[in-house]
């Protein structure tokens, strides 16, 4: 079993902490986990990426491949545009729908989205939206590993002590937002995957 994930965004929308969750979680199951990470600037706003690898035999590269990632999760839908040539043949795309427009020739929004869903395995989900009807705006990024979370191998009870373990010190609230948030991941992507 081997499992490469590319995660995607700008500064400040928690991809490395998509990472960490990934990575205690692999730990947790006795996985091997490589980890890399890119800071586009060191201010909110760069763009950050990240590759994840899971895998129960030896590692020997923390890169992924072109053309070898399972899955890709941006929680910024032009940045999911930059790693497209990752992606493997029926791999997966998960992404929030909103953008970040920090740049004067930002796509147009309705391109952008038949681009993303032109791909077969593609989870478009307002997760910026349901963060917010949960009453944690900043847990967009756990909604949308939420989304993924059937297409990883890791359990959800690996994935869910793993979101414990990394928000406890903010506080028990922050920690139960933060499962919610997961929770309402999987629940619209178990939607989506079933319409379709």
């Amino acid at each position: 079993m081997k499992t490469n994930i590319i995660l995607a965004g700008v500064g400040g929308q928690g991809i490395l902490t998509i990472a960490a969750v990934l990575d205690t979680a692999a730990l947790d199951c006795n996985l091997n986990i490589k980890q890399s990470e890119v800071h586009g600037m060191s201010q909110r706003g760069g763009a950050v990426q990240s590759h994840v690898r899971i895998s129960d035999k030896e590692i020997f590269s923390d890169l992924i491949p072109q053309g070898k990632a399972d899955i890709i999760i941006s929680v910024e839908p032009m940045e999911l545009l930059r790693y497209l040539p990752y992606l493997k043949k029926g791999g997966f795309l998960v992404t929030d729908l909103n953008p970040f427009i920090n740049i004067t020739n930002y796509p147009e929004l309705k391109e952008l989205y038949n681009e993303i869903k032109s791909h077969k395995n593609t989870i478009l989900i307002d997760a910026k939206k349901m963060a917010k009807e949960i009453g944690n705006s900043k847990a967009t990024n756990i909604i949308l590993l939420g989304a993924a979370s059937s297409l990883i191998p890791l359990s959800d009870e690996s994935l869910q002590k793993a979101i414990k373990t990394l928000f406890e010190r903010k506080g028990e609230r922050i920690v139960i937002k933060n499962l919610e948030a997961f929770e309402k991941g999987k629940e619209i992507a178990a939607e989506i995957v079933s319409l379709n």
